[in-house]
């Protein structure tokens, strides 16, 4: 047994009907860097760096209390991408003016982080989440 690990990334990928706005969203406000762009026949993709990813596998139970926490009711469907920000009340209100709708504005969590939710580009639901000291 060897201490790499066999897997060396996880890359979502989301079909966005509208991509110029999914990508402005992204790229230009959240502020993830483009690694690279690339075209197909009559299509396109972008890869943007998202920092250290992990995913989180929940149960129906734990992801409906996420939900409360962060909203006050069931909201998200099977799949919720968080990113973690240095400022959840500044990030929010730059996904606001980016028309993005806010679900739930940043509320401390018995995590110890103040998360926010929106409904993002593409249909996904977010949650902005900055760690909290202590």
């Amino acid at each position: 047994m060897t201490d790499e690990p066999r897997v060396a990334e996880l890359r979502v990928v989301v079909t966005a009907a509208d991509y110029e706005a999914a990508l402005a969203y992204y790229r230009d406000v959240l502020g993830l860097p483009e690694l690279g762009a690339f075209s197909s026949p009559g299509g396109r993709v972008t890869i943007l760096e998202a920092g250290r990813a992990t995913l989180e596998i929940a149960d129906p139970p734990h992801a409906e209390y996420v939900d409360d926490v962060e909203v006050g009711r069931r909201v998200a469907g099977h799949i919720r991408i968080a990113f973690q920000v240095p400022d959840a009340q500044a990030a929010t209100r730059e996904a606001a003016d980016a028309g993005l709708a806010v679900l739930a504005e940043p509320t401390v969590t018995p995590w110890n982080s103040s998360n926010a939710r929106l409904e993002g580009p593409a249909g996904l639901q977010l949650t902005l989440f900055q760690e909290l000291d202590g």
